[in-house]
């Protein structure tokens, strides 16, 4: 692991709860970050983010959501506003992180690295981004809001990083 692939364990992370989300969770696994929002287009992308969770977790996937409400304040509600909506509308179980700001001025440290260690260095366009990340913590792909969870585009990059 090089130090740069090394970095993204050393940026502090909360849950929507408030409580620290420890690296420890990453470690050793594949992680997919997803920007989210409960009031979106993309919103139903949930359910298919828990059937990803849910099939590959005993392999070594963690999804990790974190909501915003940069992208047509789709996302105004309280972080236990939104850990409930996700778990009574969705039976999500993949940890949700602290509400947070992915671009702009206040762009938490998560995806300032996401987004300068990913092969599309672009701005987060919109709810519902991916970035995946390797065992060895480095960003291996970053897919639109478009491209759904069972999309087998993501599903094949998922595979292929967990093989390793």
């Amino acid at each position: 692991m090089t130090k740069m692939q090394s970095k993204i364990y050393e940026i502090p992370l909360n849950s929507i709860d408030g409580k620290v989300f420890s690296a420890e969770q990453m470690k050793k696994k594949v992680v997919l970050f997803v920007n989210t929002a409960s009031a979106c287009g993309y919103t139903p992308q949930y359910k298919g983010l828990e059937a990803l969770f849910e099939k590959y977790k005993d392999k070594g996937l963690l999804v990790v959501g974190v909501p915003c409400n940069q992208f047509g304040a789709q996302e105004p509600g309280t972080e236990a506003e939104i850990q409930n909506f996700c778990e009574m509308k969705f039976n999500v179980k993949f940890p949700l992180l602290k509400k947070a700001d992915v671009k702009g001025a206040n762009q938490v440290p998560l995806f300032k690295f996401l987004i300068e260690n990913s092969p599309k260095k672009e701005e987060i366009a919109w709810n519902f981004e991916k970035f995946l990340v390797g065992r060895d913590g480095e960003v291996l792909e970053r897919f639109k809001s478009k491209v759904e969870p069972q999309d087998s585009v993501l599903v094949g990059a998922i595979e292929k990083a967990l093989a390793h």
